[in-house]
């Protein structure tokens, strides 16, 4: 089996990883003898990462040789649109994995920015909207067209219900053709557990790679921490949050981004992870983390409450609360005890049912 995948950007050796969820899935794809290859539209050479071979637009141009299964991470007007217009005919089938973003209304599922973030003008925000409505049109009429040959991957339920909402799609032609799939966590989550019994510094510790991204609360996490002073609180990410909010003396913020066993490290020097958000289509991070086993806290929205059902250790809070009182979760956290893993971000339980899809596809 051959896979063309289609990513908006990809990582490069000794580069800051981006859309390493597409590199993780389709490095488990050829250790499954799937012959990956990898189309990067913001490459303009081609290179190899761990034995994926990654190829510019312009080569597949000079060379548009034929791929059992085209994939399509987060399609984008400007990029995916483009390639499957001119050569998707190329493909049996195409596979498309929506992630977030891409096919929602931002103006009303994304929170307002921090105010100290430069607002877009209005005119701006217009132009946004517009394209909004019109890559709603584009995909909707594309969708319609290639429905026989089309199948759909949503990481949640919630991201499935948005893409109706505003592709407005049948779902009774679409649904079908799904399948509800989410991210998988990285390996180290999966083999590692989280050491209950080692010294705490820490009550709750968050990690964001983004703090001034709204959706991420890191205004609620220091409204509660000054809220709980009796609490030891800690935010690890890069932003400028706190040069424009002042910091509680009770919360330690750490200005780094952290690798895989760094994070590990962190969460066992803390008693609970503090992981409140407004809008998410999956939030891996989070997943991470409660498969991990760490007693998790975030927010009772409908994606939180969907990823997290069946995880006994994740407890929930209202964003709409100004003064919550951890007391009561952080005296249910102290009782609770791990009682094996939950398996159902792991491997076999994701990626692996994507690749029984591409065997169906190509089944017929």
């Amino acid at each position: 089996m051959e896979l063309l995948v289609l990513a908006t950007d990809y990582p490069k050796n000794n580069e800051d990883p981006s859309l390493m969820y597409i590199h993780t899935r389709n490095q488990y794809y050829a250790k499954n003898n799937i012959k990956v290859t990898v189309l990067n539209f913001k490459t303009h050479r081609s290179y190899k990462i761990d034995n994926i071979n990654v190829i510019s637009l312009q080569e597949y141009k000079k060379n548009p040789k034929l791929f059992d299964i085209l994939v399509s991470h987060a399609p984008n007007l400007r990029n995916h649109f483009f390639f499957l217009n001119k050569y998707g005919k190329n493909f049996p089938a195409t596979v498309f994995f929506f992630h977030g973003h891409e096919v929602l209304q931002i103006s009303e599922v994304y929170p307002k920015p921090y105010d100290y973030i430069k607002s877009s003008p209005i005119i701006s925000q217009m132009i946004r909207n517009l394209y909004d409505e019109i890559k709603f049109k584009v995909w909707k009429k594309y969708f319609t067209k290639t429905i026989s040959k089309s199948y759909f991957v949503f990481v949640s339920n919630w991201m499935f219900h948005m893409f109706l909402k505003y592709i407005k799609l049948d779902a009774l032609i679409i649904e079908p053709r799904t399948q509800i799939i989410p991210n998988a966590i990285g390996k180290n989550f999966e083999s590692s557990i989280y050491d209950i019994n080692a010294d705490k510094k820490y009550d709750f510790i968050t990690i964001r790679n983004n703090l001034d991204g709204a959706k991420y609360c890191i205004d609620l996490v220091t409204n509660i921490a000054l809220c709980n002073p009796k609490y030891t609180f800690c935010v690890i990410g890069k932003g400028n949050f706190y040069k424009y909010n002042k910091k509680p003396e009770n919360l330690l913020w750490i200005n780094k981004n952290l690798d895989h066993s760094e994070v590990i490290r962190y969460l066992n020097i803390s008693r609970c992870a503090l992981m409140p958000t407004r809008t998410d289509s999956q939030g891996v991070m989070a997943c991470e983390i409660a498969t991990f086993g760490m007693p998790l806290i975030t927010s009772n929205i409908d994606v939180c409450e969907e990823i997290f059902c069946g995880f006994k250790n994740v407890f929930f809070i209202d964003n709409e609360i100004k003064n919550i009182n951890l007391d009561s979760i952080y005296s249910d956290i102290k009782k609770w005890q791990m009682k094996g893993k939950n398996l159902k971000y792991f491997s076999e339980n994701t990626m692996l049912k994507e690749i029984n899809l591409f065997q169906r596809i190509l089944n017929g």
